[in-house]
């Protein structure tokens, strides 16, 4: 048991709320730059007190992008929702058919084939990125949906992870369900997907937040700006030409690209962490 201590308290405490500054701090500074007008946002120092123009600069960069050659930002946003989806359906269903598969199936070198994809997670995403840039360059899906999402659904620490709790069940789950007729993917549909919910839970979250961050993938593998996913698009916002970058519309942006995995976390927040908890047991 841990004592407590005054003084261990308010340490604690005050390490918590420097934290908590060091996060948001940038954050906001963020959220004012996107109320200012541009020429606000260049003055030295800039204000640290709101403006008027957040909603403004929403709905322009909303219906219009920011510069000559971009798409609208809610065009953007829609198409890294699309991609977070399917990445994390994707990657759900096929981890768990996967660890299913070696768990609870026994054929020869499953254990080969389990470890085989653990190892992938020792290859670093320099490694491999490019040579699966040239295989879908070579199955003609570059500037598709395809090409953006199917790459990304395989994961061993996904895969991983299912294995782990699978090998909690017990086996007498299996045999009776095998003596009652029940054929293995409705044992799986019916018994082990049930006691899965916690952890498909955890699991969602992490996915969907890996897929709406990706930035080099669509980066390499989307020409085409109607394809152009939010947190890439965000670094096609910003000139090279220097002063001519709309700061304020950039910050909005990146404002909107905050909102869905907020509302993600916070809808799904006590199963997340039921199942985190649930996965160290």
């Amino acid at each position: 048991m841990i004592e407590n201590r005054r003084g261990l308290t308010i340490f604690s405490h005050t390490m918590l709320i420097l934290g908590i500054i060091v996060i948001l701090f940038p954050l906001y500074v963020a959220f004012v730059a996107a109320t200012l007008d541009n020429e606000a946002v260049f003055q030295t120092p800039m204000t640290l007190i709101p403006g008027t123009h957040l909603l403004e600069n929403m709905g322009y960069i909303w219906t219009h992008g920011v510069g000559a050659n971009s798409a609208p930002f809610g065009l953007m946003l829609l198409n890294s929702f699309v991609m977070a989806m399917v990445i994390t359906i994707g990657k759900i269903t096929v981890s768990m058919l996967s660890a299913f598969a070696i768990v609870w199936f026994r054929f020869p070198l499953r254990n080969l084939f389990f470890w085989m994809i653990f190892i992938t997670l020792m290859l670093p995403v320099e490694v491999r990125i490019f040579p699966t840039v040239e295989v879908i360059a070579n199955l003609k899906m570059l500037d598709s949906y395809t090409g953006l999402t199917l790459p990304l659904m395989a994961s061993a620490t996904a895969t991983f992870l299912f294995r782990q709790f699978f090998m909690t069940l017990p086996d007498e789950l299996m045999e009776a369900a095998r003596i009652d007729g029940a054929s293995p993917m409705r044992f799986f549909r019916d018994i082990v997907l049930p006691l899965s919910k916690t952890n498909l839970a955890a699991l969602f979250v992490i996915t969907f937040i890996y897929g709406w961050n990706q930035y080099l993938w669509p980066l390499l593998i989307i020409s085409d700006v109607n394809l152009g996913t939010a947190v890439a698009g965000i670094k096609g916002m910003m000139s090279s030409g220097e002063g001519s970058t709309q700061w304020n519309q950039v910050m909005a942006a990146m404002l909107l690209t905050l909102i869905p995995p907020v509302i993600i976390v916070l809808a799904m927040q006590r199963a997340f962490v039921r199942g985190l908890v649930d996965s160290e047991k």
